[in-house]
């Protein structure tokens, strides 16, 4: 990833321990960029992925955060100066990828308020104050991409409340690039069709009838993999497409067309 400083670019990604949050942190490290991420539980993964991440001869750095827990942000703004001052020399970041994520599948009528709620703190009250939190630490002509999914665009039951925090965020991305532009920070939004992974409790991914249905449902043939969203993810970070602004950019292989 090329950069007009001396420096290498340092980008933020959320969720980085597995799927398709560890794909792209894996993806901006071959492109050239030191990466900080975060996980909830699975320290394990993470440890592994910085490994990963060193191996491609870069730099990363690994912290918790529970996305969904907006009263513990100040302590990780602390931690993450802490880490980019510490470890990786520099003051601020240059990218953040609001990709931590959970799934709920329920039927609009069956859908709780426990369920609504933890889907809003995750995928959209979080991601909010998230980034409002980590702007003094985001440098001025920097990216931010936010994470949608295709089940924004099209309809299939039981995502109701998932798909409408992903149309929030969607919403905010617009916002947040014309809030934004005065300090040349380009955001936009990625928005993933059915990918096999684990979320969800891997159904893509395991489940056969599923994943022909999808396949034959995806104008280029099968279900997506993690690969295919991460390497997008930091193409959209590289300085080629540095343009590209408020625009949303949904990754699905022609899902649904």
């Amino acid at each position: 990833m090329s950069s007009s400083s001396e420096f290498p670019k340092i980008a933020l990604v959320t969720g980085g321990s597995r799927g398709l949050g560890k794909s792209t942190v894996l993806h901006l490290a071959k492109r050239g960029a030191d990466v900080v991420f975060t996980y909830r539980r699975a320290q394990a993964d993470a440890d592994a992925v910085v490994a990963a991440v060193e191996a491609l001869g870069r730099r990363a750095v690994v912290l918790p955060l529970d996305v969904g827990d907006v009263a513990s942000f100040a302590g990780f703004v602390t931690s993450l100066r802490q880490a980019l001052r510490t470890t990786l020399g520099r003051e601020q970041l240059d990218f953040l990828v609001n990709n931590a994520g959970l799934g709920h599948h329920a039927l609009f009528a069956q859908t709780s308020e426990a369920q609504f709620d933890e889907l809003m703190n995750v995928h959209f009250k979080g991601p909010f104050f998230l980034t409002q939190a980590l702007l003094p630490l985001l440098a001025d002509g920097g990216r931010i991409v936010n994470l949608s999914s295709g089940l924004a665009r099209f309809a299939m039951p039981g995502y109701a409340a998932y798909a409408a925090m992903k149309g929030a965020i969607e919403v905010l991305s617009r916002y947040l690039a014309k809030e934004l532009g005065s300090r040349h920070i380009a955001v936009n939004t990625v928005a993933p069709g059915a990918i096999e992974t684990d979320f969800g409790g891997g159904q893509v991914r395991d489940n056969p009838q599923l994943n022909a249905f999808i396949a034959g449902q995806t104008a280029l043939g099968r279900v997506g993999v993690p690969d295919d969203i991460g390497a997008a993810v930091a193409s959209l970070l590289s300085d080629e497409n540095r343009w590209i602004n408020g625009q949303r950019i949904e990754i699905s292989g022609g899902m649904f067309l």
